[in-house]
């Protein structure tokens, strides 16, 4: 988004840094130079679930290496050597203390796929690091650590990828291109939308910090909270503290291909219904949930998001659908799929290889295609198909869709900024409040 993009530009970032737990990175002022045959060293940075597919992806470049697994817990990490073992022939070095991965020279990317909490914190030190970042959706946390993620990239000229991977379907991108020219006429609806029917967590008990788990670090930049056993390994997605929702989780993927098919950045407005109807249980956000996002012109983009109750009559569990004047898209990470006006199916275009759409790794030929992009773009200084100043839009607005629920009213849009004009209470969920000693600034 032009304006947008120039706002973050002239941001002074002359006195940009970030500490953690009081301690200050250094920046390398010189980027890594890569060998003769470009290879890239790696490291990967939370490994249970999505790193997995990250970790096959980087297997497939003959001149990449993961040097380092790093996660908090020990019983991921035994799991993990296990697993590398297997599927890539051989263990990377293990470091639960991601701070030390960064002090390696050695190390050209990171990936991070961390809990949401982490991911912008992480991905700037990272790049003080004098390395490259591959970061997994959201990018952040909160609407400022969106802003000063692109700041950040903008002032250390590292690449930065966002792992919305449908970025890189060859059919996506046909019809991106197709709807540009015109295919389906003028495009005004763009409609996204989740499935799936997760049960309850449960009401957690308070018990001791599992002695493979460093909590502290866990924890990192998020205030610190009693453990409990219904957040680690993943039902922190469900707490405000450390996920972000439904709509980050997996509205950030359909949401971003609405917004990219569409040529469209920030909103005018956004609304928002819904709220939690399944289960007494500890999770914090709105397990159903319907956003519209009003754009000039009477174009618009829905969210539709089933956490808990499969959307019905059957369909599948994700995907979006572009409405034109002269015709109807369907997209997914699978195919891509044009009907007429009368609903009759026109032509369809399926990927070569299927990915995973609704399970935990979400795993898929997409994963190798949006990494091999990404190391393309760091040896030959190509484009990302999911630049950080591109994929940062379709972050913000999931945080928007969220404090317009959060607000109860329909929310005004800066399409420059992205702040809410007619609520200053709601603006207070802007920024987060940090455990002392870890908050990046600009």
């Amino acid at each position: 988004m032009t304006s947008r993009r120039n706002f973050i530009k002239s941001t002074s970032l002359s006195s940009m840094a970030i500490t953690t737990g009081m301690v200050s990175l250094p920046f390398f002022g010189k980027a890594n130079i890569l060998g003769a045959n470009d290879h890239i060293n790696c490291a990967v940075i939370g490994v249970r679930s999505r790193a997995k597919a990250h970790i096959k992806a980087i297997h497939k470049d003959q001149n990449a290496k993961i040097l380092y697994s790093c996660d908090v817990d020990d019983v991921i990490i035994e799991e993990h050597k296990k697993w590398c073992q297997e599927n890539i022939g051989y263990i990377p070095k293990i470091e639960k203390d991601f701070r030390k991965i960064l002090e390696d020279k050695d190390v050209d990317a990171v990936f991070i796929a961390t809990p949401e909490h982490w991911h912008t914190p992480m991905a700037i030190l990272a790049m003080q690091a004098g390395k490259h970042v591959y970061v997994e959706k959201p990018c952040s946390h909160n609407p400022y650590e969106n802003d000063l993620l692109v700041a950040a990239q903008n002032k250390y000229n590292k690449k930065v990828q966002m792992g919305n991977q449908q970025r890189s379907a060859q059919s996506s991108i046909q019809a991106v291109k197709e709807i540009k020219e015109g295919i389906i006429g003028e495009v005004y609806k763009g409609e996204a939308y989740y499935s799936n029917n997760r049960g309850s967590i449960g009401i957690g008990n308070k018990i001791a910090v599992p002695k493979t788990l460093d909590w502290e670090l866990w924890q990192g930049p998020a205030p610190r909270r009693t453990y409990k056993d219904n957040i680690h390994p993943y039902n922190w997605h469900w707490f405000r503290d450390w996920g972000t929702g439904e709509i980050h989780n997996n509205g950030t993927h359909e949401i971003d291909i609405c917004r990219w098919a569409m040529g469209l950045d920030l909103p005018k407005t956004v609304t928002s219904f819904g709220g939690k109807f399944t289960y007494e249980d500890d999770w914090e956000f709105f397990d159903n949930q319907q956003v519209t996002y009003e754009y000039e012109g009477g174009r618009f983009i829905t969210w539709t998001g089933h956490s808990r109750g499969i959307i019905q009559p059957n369909q599948p569990g994700r995907g979006t659908t572009l409405y034109g004047s002269k015709g109807v898209i369907t997209l997914s990470r699978n195919d891509y799929s044009l009907y007429g006006l009368d609903g009759k199916l026109i032509k369809q275009i399926k990927e070569k290889e299927e990915s995973a759409t609704t399970n935990t790794v979400g795993e898929g030929s997409l994963d190798i295609s949006h990494v091999a992009n990404f190391f393309e773009a760091i040896r030959e200084d190509k484009s990302l198909r999911s630049d950080i100043n591109e994929a940062s839009i379709s972050t913000m607005l999931c945080h928007l869709g969220n404090m317009a629920q959060d607000a109860g009213q329909t929310l005004q849009i800066d399409q420059n900024t992205g702040k809410v004009l007619n609520n200053p209470e709601i603006m207070k969920q802007w920024k987060r409040e940090y455990q002392p000693g870890w908050e990046p600034t600009l």
